[in-house]
């Protein structure tokens, strides 16, 4: 594979977590502490939407970027509750992750609600962040490969291989998922590996080795060079560790080894 082709991308989710002040804090440290950083990586936080546009006016001028946690595929309609990808991209997000394992397991959100939600975003110009990955039952009884090709098939249906250049995929294995453990290098790598084999026969070589891969699970400023060390592995899609600009800003500057 040839990693040097895919930019790095660190993203944050917040998840339901910071009242705007906070939020905006936040942002306001973030982007003080990446004014220097090179262009060598690309940088994504996805506060909750109520924070989205506080954030963005936070973010104007800097090269942080803004995403959404989730959305619902019809642009309008009586969907109490929802934000369409139209409303989305009005509010600055370049980028909206779907599919994570919290929407799929607590308000039981299926690979077709995934892929609709993908292709709408992608028809309005934002780029989805689509989340795959196995509970620790699957990872007990050898059923990894099974679960993650499955959701990675229905989670991508419909989409063209030009889709799929604006597409990330993020494995996130849901028993690393803010337990503390980590699947080591080597076993994120033998799945992110799957992935990329699985869009070869999807979309081709060309498309496979152009799209990014993330790895979500219990990433820390510790463990995050170890993992983006490894050849399929092209970014880090955080959770805990993004709600401290010390530690989210260490994890941006994995390849120095961090902020002082």
């Amino acid at each position: 594979m040839n990693p040097e082709a895919r930019k790095p991308f660190i993203a944050g989710n917040w998840k339901m977590n910071k009242t705007v002040a906070e939020a905006r804090k936040l942002a306001l440290e973030i982007k003080n502490g990446t004014l220097n950083e090179s262009d060598d990586v690309e940088i994504l936080i996805c506060p909750p939407f109520g924070s989205l546009y506080p954030v963005s006016e936070v973010l104007k001028g800097s090269a942080v970027k803004l995403g959404a946690q989730n959305c619902y595929w019809e642009k309008n309609g009586a969907f109490t509750g929802e934000m369409s990808p139209p409303m989305i991209r009005e509010l600055g997000c370049d980028y909206t992750i779907v599919g994570h394992s919290e929407r799929r397991s607590y308000f039981r959100e299926t690979d077709e609600w995934v892929s609709k939600k993908a292709r709408a975003l992608l028809d309005v110009g934002v780029s989805p962040i689509v989340c795959v990955g196995e509970v620790l039952q699957d990872r007990e009884g050898g059923r990894t490969n099974d679960v993650v090709r499955g959701q990675v098939l229905g989670s991508l249906d419909g989409l063209t291989s030009e889709d799929m250049l604006r597409v990330v995929l993020a494995y996130e294995p849901v028993w690393a998922i803010g337990t503390g453990k980590t699947a080591s290098p080597e076993q994120a790598q033998e799945v992110h590996a799957f992935m990329r084999n699985i869009l070869i026969d999807l979309y081709g070589l060309d498309v496979a080795l152009r799209v990014r891969i993330q790895y979500g699970g219990s990433v820390k400023p510790e463990n995050v060079t170890a993992l983006m060390g490894q050849p399929d592995i092209d970014g880090a899609l955080v959770g805990g560790a993004s709600l401290e600009a010390a530690s989210f800003l260490k994890l941006v500057s994995f390849k120095t080894g961090g902020i002082d």
